[in-house]
């Protein structure tokens, strides 16, 4: 059965400083290494790329292709350069969300700074690149329709990220508990199979969907930063 709790494995004192390793530092630190992992990978296959793709550079070719064209779709063709990083975004999210198929894993997305800080870094995103394409014109969303809605404009904005984050931690969060739940309540021989089936709701298709929904919003955020209505 999952714990709900997060754990505390070590302290490691640098100074004044405590750096503490919890299930979420491992799990990020997991899914990290497997991340660098495949683009080594990738690295190493790609290194003679070949006029007509053939098999797995075919494969990378097509995922960085569709990618990049959702990217254009839902952000706009000129903001196309951002979806290196959203495509690393979306596959921390996906091996996150899923990591809760194995069972003693605690996903880290169940922990809300792990989504909250993906948040707050895609709005500080959609700022600058608002300022950066806008200029000055983008400060006057602010004070539209005039300019007593400037501390309402304001929350809305500082909204974007709690909103973006919550929805993610409370998804990931509400599958491990009911999931958890089951394996405590049910008989032995039920725990056995029914878990499998919320496993692969609950952690693969609402796992997959959460990353994606993440990834949109975000992209959705960013080209209305820079849209001129």
């Amino acid at each position: 059965m999952i714990n709900f709790d997060i754990n505390t494995h070590w302290v490691i004192n640098i100074g004044s400083f405590e750096l503490w390793i919890t299930d979420t530092t491992l799990a990020l630190g997991g899914i990290m290494l497997v991340l660098i992992a495949f683009a080594i990978v990738v690295r190493i296959k790609l290194r003679k790329f070949q006029e007509v793709p053939t098999g797995f550079q075919n494969f990378i070719e097509l995922a960085v292709e569709t990618f990049e064209n959702f990217v254009a779709g839902s952000a706009g063709a000129k903001l196309s350069w951002v979806g290196g990083w959203f495509f690393t975004v979306f596959s921390f999210l996906l091996i996150s969300n899923m990591s809760g198929v194995i069972w003693f894993v605690r996903p880290p997305t169940a922990d809300w700074t792990v989504p909250l800080g993906l948040a707050l870094v895609s709005i500080l995103l959609m700022q600058a690149v608002g300022i950066w394409y806008r200029r000055g014109e983008y400060f006057k969303k602010f004070l539209k329709p005039f300019f007593l809605f400037l501390p309402i404009n304001i929350l809305g904005e500082l909204s974007r990220p709690i909103s973006l984050s919550f929805r993610l931690f409370g998804n990931v969060l509400g599958g491990m508990i009911l999931v958890s739940l089951v394996y405590a309540l049910t008989p032995t021989v039920v725990a056995m199979f029914l878990p499998v089936v919320l496993h692969a709701y609950f952690d693969v298709i609402s796992g997959a969907l959460q990353a994606f929904v993440f990834t949109v919003l975000s992209l959705t955020y960013l080209g209305l930063a820079t849209s001129e209505d």
